[in-house]
């Protein structure tokens, strides 16, 4: 065998992604809500109204993950769906009240994290997903 696991950019990208939502997680408990969640919500935010293909798009994420997620969201009152084939969703006013709790947590989180990793870490990152998207 060529690589063995320690060298699988895979692997080791998705344990990176699990150790940081680890920053994330123990704090969104107070809020109810996941990682993925907590993004679809800064993301709705920053777009407004939109098709839940275009959020899957922006946050490479499968339909299954956004239709999961969307739907929680929705059933706790944080987001509004059109009743089109292809829903619009957005950001009730609980939602946008949500944000606007998260963002002092996420930020705080952001700080510790980039602290850790340094500007070079976070430049790095930024790299790495410009040559590979």
């Amino acid at each position: 065998m060529k690589y063995n696991l320690d060298h699988c950019v895979g692997n080791k990208l998705r344990r990176l992604s699990r150790i940081v939502d680890g920053h994330y997680r123990s704090g969104l408990k107070d809020f109810n809500i996941t990682e993925n969640q907590m993004t679809l919500l800064f993301v709705l935010h920053s777009m407004g109204q939109v098709d839940q293909g275009a959020l899957g798009k922006k946050l490479v994420l499968e339909r299954s993950s956004i239709s999961r997620n969307i739907n929680v969201l929705h059933k706790n009152g944080y987001v509004g769906k059109s009743s089109d084939y292809r829903p619009q969703v957005f950001l009730t006013e609980k939602g946008t009240e949500l944000v606007k709790q998260l963002i002092p947590f996420w930020e705080a989180v952001m700080d510790k994290v980039i602290a850790e990793i340094g500007e070079d870490g976070v430049a790095m990152i930024n790299k790495l997903e410009q040559k590979l998207n």
